[in-house]
């Protein structure tokens, strides 16, 4: 039983939400109910980490627990505001009538979802190669350990930057507010299972999704050798940016964070003040020699 959960729990996870969430917005409900639905992921999410861990102390309480919830409270409300201003910006923005709006909505969220992805995953991309992005970014990848809801952490401003590269160019082919949500929401539950603390089995499916399995290794703490697997929703596009990685013998334990950063603030204000201050970097933590011999024998996707 154990065996299937393990196999079953992504692709259920991430199609039954967007199904239930494809509903709701197709008959009718108003859209802040998908904030509802986002609460409700969280908590199968924190269920199904407690029945099938992949690492057991992941799951022991860090004191993050309020700070993250913070984060996931402003950068939704920054997603909301986004949906809101929408019809705004488009009376302002010149509407070429390209978006394919008679389409069913669930077809138009999956051409949304690809175009979006290619704009968040290079923001990510550029903020691993862009020391002012890096700094901002940098909140994220603090983490000492990972679990769903810690994917929601983020900094106001890096959050806002991989918004506007995932909807500017779906807000200058005409998209909805009903399908800006609807990939808010998206994005939301990828992000719970990016960050998951289950101990899933993806298989094949690491070639099309970038789920926990594969994204777990972009959070590595040494150097440059976290950077790597840059997707939010999907693999091709690592394939294309040449850092693609799979290491499915290494499991990761203390591994996670920034090497060079160990001091670096817990407390929420703390982090978004944090890339505004003199960086002062110290020694960069060691590649072990588990690791190190993984790599040696590097399996690229």
């Amino acid at each position: 039983m154990r065996t299937l959960f393990s196999w079953l729990y992504a692709p259920l996870f991430f199609l039954g939400f967007l199904a239930a969430g494809l509903w709701l917005v197709g008959d009718g409900w108003p859209l802040p109910m998908l904030l509802g639905l986002l609460a409700v992921a969280v908590l199968v999410a924190t269920l199904a980490e407690r029945l099938l861990p992949y690492r057991r102390e992941w799951n022991a309480s860090h004191n993050d627990e309020p700070r993250d919830l913070l984060h996931a409270l402003v950068n939704e409300g920054i997603n909301g505001l986004g949906v809101i201003t929408i019809p705004l910006l488009a009376f302002l923005l010149p509407n070429p009538g390209l978006w394919p709006s008679h389409w069913p909505l669930w077809l138009q969220l999956a051409l949304a979802l690809p175009i979006a992805d290619l704009g968040i995953t290079l923001v990510h991309f550029a903020s691993h190669r862009i020391p002012l992005l890096w700094r901002l970014h940098s909140v994220h990848h603090s983490v000492q350990r990972m679990y769903g809801f810690n994917g929601l952490m983020k900094h106001p401003l890096h959050q806002t930057l991989e918004a506007l590269g995932g909807v500017v160019p779906l807000l200058l082919l005409g998209l909805s507010p009903q399908l800006a949500a609807l990939l808010g929401f998206a994005v939301g539950i990828q992000l719970l299972l990016q960050h998951s603390n289950v101990d899933m089995r993806i298989g094949a499916l690491r070639h099309v999704f970038a789920w926990a399995p594969v994204h777990r290794l972009h959070h590595l703490k040494y150097g440059r050798v976290g950077d790597v697997n840059f997707g939010l929703f999907f693999s091709v596009w690592d394939r294309l940016l040449g850092t693609s990685l799979y290491l499915p013998e290494y499991r990761l334990g203390d591994d996670v964070g920034i090497g060079d950063r160990p001091d670096y603030p817990v407390g929420y204000v703390a982090q978004c003040v944090e890339p505004f201050r003199v960086q002062r970097k110290q020694e960069a933590a060691v590649v072990p020699e588990g690791l190190a011999g993984a790599l040696g024998g590097v399996s690229r996707r």
